[in-house]
């Protein structure tokens, strides 16, 4: 099993950024495509963007196209969020999510992420 933790949220400015951080141990993150999720209270956990296993693919949610980007660094079992341009609608808590290689890569459904973070908290105040 691979367990994730996530880093670098916190309280910024609308206009602002943030680089949120995904590190992974017990199991080397070349073996899963990667995704960030983030649910608002009283919300359900919305898809933000996902990687595929080597970081040659990627997929945004239309909410945060051209503002967020995903990327990963193999070498050192960590993904990374870095989101620019914030927006108060983009507060959440923030998590990673995993998905083993045997099944394809890009899902946008929370469903086929086996393995989730605690969570990272992004306030955004207007």
């Amino acid at each position: 099993q691979v367990q994730l933790v996530e880093s670098g949220g916190g309280l910024v400015q609308a206009g602002g950024s943030l680089r949120l951080s995904c590190a992974a141990s017990g199991r080397t993150l070349d073996r899963y495509h990667m995704g960030w999720f983030r649910q608002a209270p009283g919300k359900e956990r919305e898809f933000v963007a996902t990687i595929n296993w080597s970081g040659g693919s990627t997929t945004y949610a239309d909410s945060v196209k051209g503002r967020f980007t995903i990327s990963r660094d193999n070498a050192k079992n960590t993904v990374f969020l870095q989101m620019n341009s914030l927006k108060p609608e983009d507060t959440a808590v923030y998590y990673c999510g995993a998905v083993p290689t045997r099944l394809s890569a890009l899902h946008t459904s929370a469903y086929y992420y086996a393995y989730w973070g605690q969570g990272t908290q992004v306030t955004v105040s207007s």
